[in-house]
């Protein structure tokens, strides 16, 4: 794994570990969140996830290997927190002999693509870009909730906290007085890791998430950071994929979801 494609990995899993583990403890201990790092990745169980979506294992053979063991501990971890299923995210090349057997089905593969930050073309739009702040974070967080088809409630406060938080950047398009369109960046050292990207559907095609990948990659720039990464889903007719291709972002490396159900 070359040290882009790792910082990539790693700062996925650092904004994954932040989301779910500073979110406000009320909602946290609500949502019945636990964390561990095993193996040199991080493992995030959700046991009252209303989504299915946030437990999640990522960030593996970076610093060290992904043996049989370490998977072993990770499902453990799981079946321990009672969550009714998890996905493990991995690079292909990380798959150690004698993966196959422990109940793990993949389910997708999606696409990590990297670029310069200060290299990201600026595109316009007739929405109004502007940063989240505390005062209008729980409507851009349910914004971006509800795009997805994810509920609100706690979820929405684990959002909404990022705004105001250390290494986060947090950005909105507004039509006027309504927020249409979210998405957020975490800074990680040398690296800024796009993230939770949505425009509601009656405002698509009309620029807001180019407009929002430029306005995160500026942040990116000026906090200092070399590189910026997001993922999305491989397949046709992803426009999240064609947006930040558009941007000036490259495909670095595909990595493949594999769902465990308990």
């Amino acid at each position: 794994m070359t040290e882009v494609n790792e910082l990539a990995e790693l700062t996925e899993a650092a904004f994954m570990y932040d989301y779910e583990t500073r979110m406000p403890a009320a909602a946290r201990d609500r949502l019945g969140v636990a964390a561990a790092r095993i193996g040199g990745g991080v493992v995030l169980a959700m046991r009252h996830d209303p989504a299915s979506y946030w437990s999640k294992a990522l960030g593996f053979g970076v610093t060290e290997p992904f043996t049989p063991a370490v998977l072993d501990e990770v499902l453990d971890f799981y079946r321990t927190h009672r969550v009714r299923q998890a996905v493990l995210q991995l690079i292909p090349s990380v798959l150690p002999a004698g993966f196959a057997g422990r109940g793990l089905e993949k389910t997708s593969t999606w696409v990590k693509l990297g670029g310069d930050p200060a290299a990201i073309a600026d595109t316009p739009t007739d929405l109004r870009i502007a940063a989240v702040t505390p005062e209008t974070a729980e409507e851009w967080a349910g914004a971006v909730l509800d795009t997805f088809g994810m509920p609100g409630g706690d979820l929405t406060t684990m959002l909404a906290s990022t705004a105001g938080r250390a290494g986060w950047r947090p950005f909105g398009a507004w039509d006027g007085d309504q927020v249409v369109a979210g998405g957020n960046v975490y800074l990680n050292g040398d690296g800024a890791g796009l993230n939770a990207a949505a425009t509601r559907p009656t405002h698509r095609g009309r620029g807001a998430q180019s407009a929002l990948i430029a306005a995160r990659a500026r942040a990116a720039a000026e906090a200092g950071c070399g590189r910026l990464f997001a993922e999305t889903w491989r397949g046709e007719g992803n426009q999240s994929l064609s947006n930040m291709v558009s941007a000036g972002l490259v495909p670095l490396y595909e990595r493949e979801n594999w769902t465990v159900r308990f």
